[in-house]
């Protein structure tokens, strides 16, 4: 297991001695019960991997003729396994729009992002404070884009979301600047108004790079569990979401929640949190994600 193998199972460790370190034992026993297969069913679900999702595991568990361990392992990867890339515009700059409720850590993903990129793929990055509707949200951006040295747009506090946008791709492609990076209103997915100012955003984009967004990341907070796919399909009924980005892996017991959302919405993985320092934040790896769910520690 490389470097990034290493922080995936250092970041999933709750998850790991809370759950499938019993499944993992319960399947290294060979031939199962019908009380193994109950007692794996139910922490599974414990997990957070929804009932649905569980059902359809075990019964493709039951299926396999191989080891029940290796084909959980096969199984899961296989859902968790998607498009990690970042697609850039052809000409810059590339738009990014990051979407998602308050306190997902939305902000701080962006932060990080904007550190991964410059440092990952030299890219010049612009932060767009178009979460107007808090001033701590525009602070709180500032001090990020300091940190990852990038630079940063932004208006009052109450300025119209779209405008800052606006600006903020005007001046990356006056300024030959690679990447827009745009932070979003942490709106409530059911506030209708609220999801028409997020499409307003987009709109307004377009008129200057026509073919952005490039992408539109929903970031997902691992600890909100359940609710975290409601708010994901909420958000998707209501913009193209191109990727996600789970965040707090390491701060919940049921990262289960990520095999679900994979699942039930077919968006990939793009990118994961796994602490609170700037460069924790790792590309989503499936297989490093189920190999650290079951590697004993």
């Amino acid at each position: 297991m490389g470097l990034f193998g290493k922080k995936f199972k250092k970041g999933l460790t709750k998850t790991r001695n809370s759950f499938f370190k019993r499944i993992f034992s319960i399947l290294r026993g060979g031939k199962l019960s019908r009380e193994d297969i109950e007692e794996i069913e139910e922490l599974l679900v414990l997990a957070d991997v929804s009932i649905e999702t569980t059902e359809m595991l075990i019964e493709k568990l039951l299926e396999a003729k191989g080891d029940p361990l290796v084909e959980l392992e096969k199984l899961l990867i296989e859902i968790l396994s998607g498009d990690t890339s970042l697609h850039f515009a052809d000409a810059p700059p590339t738009v990014i729009s990051v979407v998602g409720v308050n306190g997902t850590g939305k902000t701080t993903t962006i932060g990080k992002l904007a550190y991964y990129l410059k440092n990952e793929y030299r890219k010049n990055v612009v932060l767009a404070a178009a979460d107007t509707f808090r001033a701590a949200a525009i602070d709180q951006l500032k001090i990020w884009a300091q940190k990852a040295g990038t630079d940063f747009i932004a208006h009052q506090m109450g300025s119209d979301p779209a405008a800052v946008a606006y600006d903020a791709v005007n001046h990356a492609k006056a300024t030959g600047k690679d990447v827009v990076i745009i932070d979003t209103a942490g709106r409530l997915h059911t506030k209708y108004n609220l999801m028409n100012e997020l499409n307003k955003i987009h709109r307004v984009t377009k008129k200057i790079v026509p073919d952005s967004p490039h992408e539109v990341l929903l970031i997902v907070d691992a600890t909100t569990g359940q609710n975290g796919l409601v708010q994901a399909q909420k958000f998707k009924e209501a913009v193209n979401i191109t990727g996600l980005v789970i965040t707090k892996l390491d701060g919940t017991a049921k990262g289960g929640i990520a095999i679900t959302i994979r699942e039930k919405l077919g968006i990939p993985i793009k990118f994961v949190g796994l602490g609170e320092n700037i460069d924790d934040f790792e590309v989503f790896s499936a297989e490093d994600f189920v190999k650290s769910l079951f590697e004993e520690a």
